[in-house]
């Protein structure tokens, strides 16, 4: 059978979750010389790495309403397993095995309106018409089955990875930096990360990513923690991995993840994790983070405050290090290839 990958998500974003997961799957799929058909669609991205000897590339016209239209197959003929990079379907379910990747359940938990709509019922639609369907962590399992419930027998839990890049650097002295990476608005519990610096005036806040600051966001940040805070915006992993080593910890409050990358990302980096003890945060920390039943701005002072003692920050380095231990792209792929072996 002939794996076929639908790039449609190169489309959709410049970057992200769903696009780094699939170039480091793809990445590894390809370094075996494994046989990849990708349809890459005009004005993309390519921010996914098609480089295998044994790679085929099918360009393809970027049609009106392309991320909701099931795709053609016809030219690859009978029996191939299809991926969709986007809760997609073949048009011919039949001689096709489906695998559908769910992330997480953020838009059914946190959106309205006819956005959260039609995301719905096109991730339902793939999740119930897939042979297999692979969750990346246990936590969006369980969503899984509360906001679209299929038989479980179909569900497969890959834990993602993380990058070899990030890794501890030795001889960096950590600075006075709380450190608050991605996404701002709703769930993440940037306002509350504010407040809880405000607390504190011995610490600074370092934000990357996430887009540029809002004039509320600024207007927050200037009375609350006036001439404390940083704005890096988007960085390289390179300059990720040193922010990592020198900080004093990440603060992760968010509500709600499918994974959390970021949270091993900083393990890797003997970086100190403060994280809510919620959703998928519990199964990707474990016993290596500083985890927060109720989450609010005097319990997360209450915890950079408590960080200060000097071997309880030293065991959660270690803690950590042995955590980020298991988890990585590599083995990603290869749960994720025993999930396409299972369509042979």
């Amino acid at each position: 059978m002939k794996l076929i990958i639908d790039g449609v998500i190169e489309n959709l974003q410049n970057g992200g979750g769903c696009t780094v997961y699939f170039d480091q799957i793809l990445s590894f799929y390809q370094k075996h010389n494994n046989k990849l058909n990708y349809i890459r669609y005009e004005n993309s991205h390519e921010n996914i790495t098609l480089n295998g000897s044994a790679t085929k590339t099918f360009r393809r016209e970027l049609r009106v309403l392309e991320r909701w239209r099931d795709v053609d197959l016809t030219e690859f003929g009978k029996d191939n397993i299809f991926h969709s990079t986007h809760y997609r379907l073949p048009v011919n379910k039949k001689n096709n095995k489906i695998i559908t990747t769910v992330h997480d359940f953020t838009y059914e938990i946190y959106r309205k309106g006819p956005a959260q709509w039609m995301h719905s019922w096109q991730k339902n639609r793939a999740i119930t018409k897939s042979d297999l369907v692979i969750c990346v962590s246990h936590n969006t399992a369980r969503d899984l089955m509360k906001y679209s419930p299929i038989n479980e027998s179909k569900i497969r839990v890959v834990h993602n990875g993380v990058s070899d890049s990030y890794y501890k650097i030795e001889g960096i002295d950590k600075t006075n930096e709380v450190l608050f990476v991605g996404a701002r608005g709703w769930y993440k519990n940037f306002s509350m990360a504010v407040d809880a610096l405000a607390l504190i005036p011995s610490l600074t806040l370092s934000i990357v990513g996430g887009g540029a600051l809002t004039k509320e966001e600024i207007a927050m940040l200037d009375q609350k923690i006036p001439n404390r805070y940083k704005h890096l915006g988007r960085v390289s992993d390179e300059q990720l991995n040193k922010i990592y080593n020198r900080v004093y910890c990440l603060l992760y409050p968010s509500s709600y993840e499918g994974f959390g990358i970021p949270v091993i990302e900083a393990m890797r980096c003997g970086c100190v994790v403060i994280a809510v003890n919620e959703s998928s945060i519990p199964e990707v920390a474990g016993n290596a983070a500083y985890l927060l039943d109720k989450p609010n701005p005097l319990a997360i002072a209450d915890a950079l405050k408590e960080l200060s003692n000097s071997s309880g920050y030293t065991k959660l380095q270690h803690a950590g290090l042995l955590q980020a231990l298991n988890f990585s792209w590599e083995k990603c792929y290869e749960e994720t290839q025993a999930v396409y072996n299972e369509c042979l």
